[in-house]
């Protein structure tokens, strides 16, 4: 069993990294918050790092960062994954970043004859939890089937989308548009909703076996909504982030999104007024707030 280093130990990368432990993989991690790297330690895995050293015991090296400008940063920056990689290591980036960053890598990976896919997932720190994700891959097929028992040790629905080391991060970007339009869907419903005077609970249970049921209809409202505590599983911060890197994906392509410019306006105001680092789901109290702020 491959040695795999994992750089990244927040929402998803922790437990990620704690289902390969279970799984018997040796897992050496990096994070730049230390209490991260001992819950990790306290886990079994090989903490206290630099990426330097975790990059050198390995033969596979995952990343779970929060932004393209931090990947982009641990790959090719000072002291980073390439100055380090050596040929027939496999990187394998689970975050989600542009597609022009991913292509980027690749050819950056190539040059140094080291392998490389973009591997960004779905299903949250549930998903994470449970070995539930999706896996969207793209890049060489011969890397996917490398990586196939370690991509089972970490999620249920693996996919590998195409060649294009980018194909798997487009569905990831227009999963997420979706998931942005869902959350402002059910933000005005469900306010809309109380604002009839309607039994929420009742609402959910009608609507849950109606064509208003939604996976994200569930999540933000059992999680979030119906236990007013929007503490961030997948903040509000970053789904606007990969909102506005789909807006980007889409002008790349000749496309104008009208309805997602507005989306994005939506959920800046809402970040503006203090909710960003909030889960997505509190979108919600900022409609209801904004709501209160017109009828006053």
């Amino acid at each position: 069993m491959p040695a795999i280093g994992m750089i990244g130990l927040g929402n998803m990368g922790m437990p990620m990294s704690k289902n390969l432990l279970g799984s018997g993989y040796a897992v050496y991690g990096f994070d730049v918050n230390p209490d991260a790297e001992k819950e990790f330690a306290a886990a079994g895995g090989v903490a206290g790092l630099t990426i330097e050293e975790v990059v050198k015991q390995t033969e596979v090296v995952l990343t779970s960062l929060p932004s393209p400008g931090i990947v982009e940063s641990v790959y090719t920056g000072a002291g980073g994954i390439l100055e380090h990689a050596r040929a027939g290591q496999i990187l394998v980036d689970t975050s989600t970043v542009t597609p022009g960053l991913n292509e980027r890598l690749a050819v950056a990976c190539q040059a140094k004859g080291v392998g490389y896919l973009a591997a960004p997932v779905s299903g949250g720190v549930i998903g994470a939890k449970n070995r539930t994700l999706t896996i969207m891959v793209g890049g060489p097929k011969n890397l996917y089937d490398q990586m196939q028992p370690i991509f089972a040790a970490l999620g249920q629905n693996i996919f590998h989308v195409g060649a294009r080391v980018d194909s798997g991060t487009a569905v990831k970007l227009i999963n997420n548009l979706l998931i942005g339009f869902y959350t402002s869907a059910v933000s005005e419903g469900v306010t809309l909703a109380a604002q009839m005077g309607l039994d929420l609970d009742q609402l959910f249970e009608i609507l849950n076996v109606s064509y208003g049921q939604s996976r994200i209809y569930e999540r933000n409202y059992k999680s979030f909504i119906a236990t007013n505590d929007f503490a961030p599983h997948f903040s509000l911060n970053l789904l606007l982030k990969d909102l506005k890197i789909a807006q980007e994906m889409a002008h790349q392509a000749g496309l104008d999104l009208p309805i997602t410019a507005e989306l994005i306006s939506l959920y800046e105001k809402s970040q503006q007024a203090g909710f960003g680092e909030q889960d997505m789901a509190a979108l919600y109290s900022y409609v209801q707030a904004a709501q209160r702020k017109i009828q006053a």
